[in-house]
């Protein structure tokens, strides 16, 4: 920190000093102009030698002058990227994609944010096991950052950049293959839970309180949709970005059927048509029925936590339901190339059906149990947070992804960017309408109940950049976020609104990789927004 605040005071010097430069040249110039004529008897040949005779500063000193004030190198700001032999693993073409965008972008504090953050799930987060890629097992345990756990949706996050350079980098594929499988062993472990140990013998702090059925390994038992749904994007995504090739999912066959066929039938199971199903759950008596909160069935798959891990209002969380229908979309398009329709394909067609049915409405409807849009007073036709199909209904969004501002993000087969319904409901939850949106004096955004109020979360700050295309409004994203590291170089979990000295977990992987992926995204489409 006393490195930053050594950069802010010479920042503040050289603004000054070239401010002062620009100021002495153009005395001097002004100092040298021929005495004010008599326009009044110049002809026009006097008056074009007149304007010849008058000095032009220099554009180089311009420059030389604006750069004084405003262009550090990146080389100014402190070192607080972990030292290479303590990291826990290098990949060649990370570091390539870090030093070609260090050297090609203006914003050097960007510059500098993006070398820190991008890399940092790999420099701080991963357990690799180098012995068993050799033997074609490959095993990469991931944790968050400063929880020493696992979670479905964290870790897929959390390498979810890193996707595209599989290409360049044998050894990278590798670690990601091993996320993979983890997560593979993780769900054939406990499909409800949402956070995992690598070490089956270690005890989690929540056993003693939560009244769950707390498996050997598991860290915590929180059943949210978004978990499963993280595991089949990243299979997908995977696949994808290894031009489709098969070899992977065919040397692990067993592996991947087990655990697709356990994600649908959870899902199954929680469409509660037969029985609220094996699950039940309280943490200090809360939900007061440990089946969860009542709902009507009606296709949608019932669940009992956000994204954030807090307790959901109501059982149908939309986002999550969204979500789940373009994983399922995904998986029909990933079993079918592999040939394994005839063990899935069933259950995937009627999980689709079942969800399509609701959440492709695009106007409000007289029936409560469907019911997803609501025609809001100011904002029009809008989607609904959550809802228990009895007639109930949560209107809000939270910081956590899925969310309904991350809709086209995560969902682009069905939400695009330019969805009507969408673009109404992205103006509610980036307003006060939205119990969770906060404004400040140096930042505004999204929290949550997870941390309280006048906390806003940088996750939320770079969704909202990810999910437009207004130059202006990624330019305010980027201010905030570039203000909101509290000279740590780094992404936090939340931050206060007025104080960006006052944040909220300091080592939060999945912030880290994301801003990753949002700078990266610009470099390559807007590269002029960096500058």
């Amino acid at each position: 920190m006393v490195g930053l605040l050594q950069l802010r005071r010479r920042q503040k010097y050289r603004l000054v000093i070239g401010t002062a430069t620009v100021i002495i040249a153009f005395i001097i110039i002004y100092s040298r102009l021929p005495p004010e004529q008599d326009t009044s008897s110049t002809s026009e040949n006097s008056s074009q030698e007149i304007h010849s005779t008058v000095p032009i500063i220099p554009l180089a000193a311009i420059k030389e002058a604006a750069m004084i004030s405003t262009d550090d190198d990146v080389s100014d700001f402190p070192v607080v990227r972990r030292s290479v032999k303590e990291r826990r693993f290098t990949s060649s073409a990370v570091e390539s994609l870090i030093k070609e965008i260090k050297e090609n972008i203006k914003n050097k504090e960007l510059a500098w944010l993006f070398e820190n953050c991008f890399p940092n799930t790999l420099d701080t987060t991963v357990d690799f096991d180098e012995k068993a890629a050799t033997e074609n097992r490959p095993d990469t345990y991931v944790i968050t950052g400063d929880i020493d756990a696992m979670w479905l949706r964290d870790s897929s996050a959390q390498v979810n950049p890193y996707l595209p350079l599989m290409r360049n980098d044998s050894k990278l594929r590798q670690l990601i293959e091993g996320v993979l499988l983890r997560q593979c062993l993780f769900v054939q472990r406990d499909p409800y839970a949402n956070a995992h140990y690598k070490d089956t013998n270690r005890t989690s702090e929540w056993k003693r309180s939560d009244q769950t059925e707390m498996r050997d390994g598991v860290h915590e038992r929180k059943w949210e949709l978004d978990s499963l749904c993280y595991v089949i994007r990243l299979m997908h995504s995977y696949w994808k970005e290894v031009d489709y090739d098969q070899t992977f999912f065919r040397k692990n066959k067993k592996e991947f059927k087990k655990t697709i066929a356990l994600i649908l039938q959870t899902m199954k199971e929680q469409q509660r048509f037969n029985g609220s199903g094996p699950y039940t759950y309280q943490r200090q008596g809360h939900p007061q029925d440990s089946h969860g909160h009542s709902a009507k069935p009606n296709g949608l798959i019932h669940t009992f936590f956000r994204p954030s891990d807090d307790l959901q209002t109501l059982p149908y969380l939309i986002p999550s339901q969204f979500f789940a229908l373009q994983v399922l979309k995904l998986l029909s398009e990933l079993v079918k190339n592999l040939e394994w329709t005839e063990e899935f394909n069933d259950d995937i067609v009627n999980l689709t059906t079942a969800l399509e049915s609701i959440l492709s409405r695009k106007d409000t409807i007289n029936d409560p149990m469907k019911q997803i849009v609501f025609d809001h007073t100011k904002h029009h036709l809008i989607y609904a947070y959550e809802i228990d199909g009895l007639g109930n209904t949560n209107f809000m969004d939270d910081s956590n992804i899925p969310s309904l501002l991350s809709l086209p993000y995560l969902c682009p087969d069905i939400i695009p960017l330019n969805h009507t319904i969408y673009q109404n409901t992205r103006k509610f939850v980036l307003s006060s309408d939205n119990p969770w949106f906060f404004k400040g004096t140096i930042l505004e955004g999204i929290g949550g109940p997870h941390v309280g109020s006048s906390m806003v979360w940088p996750l939320a700050i770079i969704m909202r950049g990810l999910t437009t295309t207004d130059d202006e409004e990624i330019r305010a994203c980027l201010k905030m976020l570039q203000t909101s590291h509290g000279d740590k170089g780094f992404m936090h979990e939340s931050i206060d609104i007025n104080d960006p000295k006052r944040f909220t977990r300091s080592w939060f992987a999945w912030a880290n990789s994301l801003f990753g992926e949002f700078i990266w995204k610009l470099y390559r489409e807007k590269p002029y927004l960096l500058n």
